[in-house]
């Protein structure tokens, strides 16, 4: 059987991919000198108030490789072949540590994808690989189909300000905005695994309207688009905007994830983000 394994960037609750045996990693959170993995030892809320009182932005660090091991081993026993599916490698270093966890098991089938991609999007693909495997689906297959389906999401967010993007030195294609950013609420996309600029709009309302329409001509002919709303600190945002897709759009629901701390530290609270998957 083919194993999936994920990280915490994903953004799925921590408890349903337990319930779904599917293995993940923590990102790890340094406030100065206290580290903490974002699994267990720290979650969003508790995350949010040390940022509001911190002087300093956090640091953030990929699962260092030997915390892949235990996971590798354990389906190495059971004789399970592994599909390891990270954030983009152009945002994080999670895919170079399971390839270098990997290279410590050369008995074992261990497949390792760059996404290209985070958060709902890339919980999305953890999940229909999940059901992939579980179906029976050979390695060479689910990769190709993965990988095919990466391809095709369409996603985009805002966040309240784009200096922690700037600090954190994920701003990527983004960075022509600084400047006039008090003048302008921007629409971010990922491109090629990196945050790029969309649009530009002046309010955060306009930015909502945008996103919604934008999505809904996206998804309205599609049969599964897999639609799915990720936030940190604006659920009230994010239920409308599930409730506005579930009138127009015949999907039976839009998942609303928590977006993790790792991903708050370059995004900021504030973080409103929409994806779909599109053919």
């Amino acid at each position: 059987m083919i194993r999936i394994i994920a990280d915490t960037t994903c953004g799925l609750p921590l408890p349903l991919l337990q319930e779904l045996g599917i293995d993940f990693l923590p990102q790890i959170i340094t406030f100065g000198d206290q580290s903490y993995r974002d699994d267990f030892e720290i979650d969003t809320p508790t995350f949010l108030s040390k940022l509001k009182a911190a002087e300093k932005l956090p640091g953030t660090a990929a699962p260092p490789p030997i915390l892949y091991h235990p996971i590798y081993e354990k389906h190495i026993k059971n004789g399970d072949a592994m599909l390891v599916i990270t954030p983009s490698a152009e945002v994080s270093g999670t895919y170079r540590s399971a390839k270098i966890a990997a290279e410590e098991f050369p008995e074992a089938e261990i497949q390792i994808i760059d996404s290209r991609t985070v958060a709902g999007g890339l919980g999305t693909l953890v999940l229909q690989a999940h059901k992939w495997a579980q179906a029976g689906m050979e390695m060479e297959t689910l990769k190709a189909k993965l990988v095919d389906m990466a391809k095709r999401e369409q996603l985009y967010f805002i966040v309240d300000t784009l200096e922690y993007l700037r600090k954190g030195g994920r701003i990527g294609k983004a960075e022509s905005l600084i400047g006039g950013i008090l003048q302008i609420k921007p629409i971010l996309t990922i491109d090629d695994g990196k945050v790029a600029p969309f649009d530009k709009v002046r309010t955060k309302k306009h930015a909502i309207d945008s996103i919604f329409k934008l999505t809904v001509e996206i998804c309205q002919n599609e049969h599964n688009p897999h639609l799915t709303i990720s936030h940190c600190g604006d659920e009230g945002a994010a239920k409308a905007l599930r409730r506005r897709f579930l009138e127009v759009l015949e999907v039976e629901d839009v998942p609303i994830y928590l977006v993790p701390p790792a991903i708050v530290v370059h995004g900021g609270p504030g973080i409103l983000e929409v994806s779909c998957f599109v053919g």
